[in-house]
């Protein structure tokens, strides 16, 4: 009785998170998309009260994670955050091709362009070139999330994963206390992923989760490597400077152009090409 009584127990207890463990996940996290960050800005971006974001910054700063900036009590991180994603090599190949490309491009059209991959419920940037123009409100830098549904680049990867893989990643969302039902109903319904998929590319006409929310829209295009969805290349411009059709019309042959040329460059540095050469 008591083995088959801790056989449940022990069902029961999958996929339950460790909370203190998500906590300090979430600071990090922060702290990395930010790069800049007071305790109490730390205590409200991981929705922890003042004394848990002490002790969480507090185990940060003693594994070396972050550290404190000189002579001011903000927080910021360090290169071992960056240590840990260094065996995710296919990420480093994706930039590697892309950048060029994108570099090219912003500097023929003014305005940002960046790469980003999903990584579970969010896109996260790899790299963008919002340093290399002043068409832009504010910085991105790799690590930067947005929202799968919220974000021309989330909607592009969710219209591009295959059935199974969009309806488990929606079940994800669905267990996610932090996601009004009601939203993600709507925005579920909203997706239209055969509809994307038939147009080549997704948009998003005020981009509300970023650092200056409503001020940009934003064109997605898809990137392929050996014919399967990579990554999403989003172009993002002011709101106030161009419509949306304005923007497709003057822009999509270049992105997509650009996303094929990635693609290629991807392509060739696979390792059955490099094999095969």
């Amino acid at each position: 009785m008591g083995r088959r009584s801790s056989e449940k127990g022990a069902v029961a207890m999958k996929g339950v998170p460790i909370q203190s463990f998500s906590r300090a996940i979430a600071a990090l996290k922060a702290i990395n998309r930010n790069r800049s960050m007071t305790m109490m800005e730390i205590s409200r971006a991981a929705n922890v009260p003042y004394p848990t974001a002490h002790r969480i910054v507090q185990t940060l700063l003693y594994e070396g994670l972050i550290e404190q900036e000189p002579a001011r009590k903000r927080y910021r991180p360090t290169l071992l955050v960056q240590s840990l994603s260094s065996g995710y090599q296919q990420d480093g190949v994706l930039v590697e091709a892309a950048r060029p490309h994108i570099v090219a491009l912003t500097r023929k059209i003014g305005w940002p362009v960046s790469i980003a991959i999903r990584v579970g419920k969010n896109m996260m940037l790899r790299d963008s070139t919002h340093a290399n123009t002043s068409l832009t409100f504010a910085q991105y830098y790799p690590g930067f999330t947005l929202p799968l549904l919220d974000s021309a680049s989330g909607k592009l990867s969710m219209a591009y994963a295959d059935d199974e893989e969009r309806a488990q990643i929606l079940k994800w969302m669905r267990a996610d206390q932090d996601i009004d039902p009601n939203y993600l109903a709507a925005a579920e319904l909203a997706l239209n992923a055969e509809g994307i998929r038939a147009r080549g590319y997704a948009v998003q006409g005020r981009n509300y989760f970023n650092h200056t929310p409503g001020k940009t829209s934003s064109i997605a295009v898809p990137i392929f490597k050996q014919g399967r969805f990579e990554a999403a290349m989003t172009l993002v411009f002011f709101a106030s400077a161009l419509k949306l059709e304005n923007a497709l019309e003057s822009y999509l042959p270049e992105l997509l152009a650009t996303a094929k040329a990635i693609g290629e460059s991807l392509d060739r540095a696979s390792p059955e090409a490099v094999a095969a050469a």
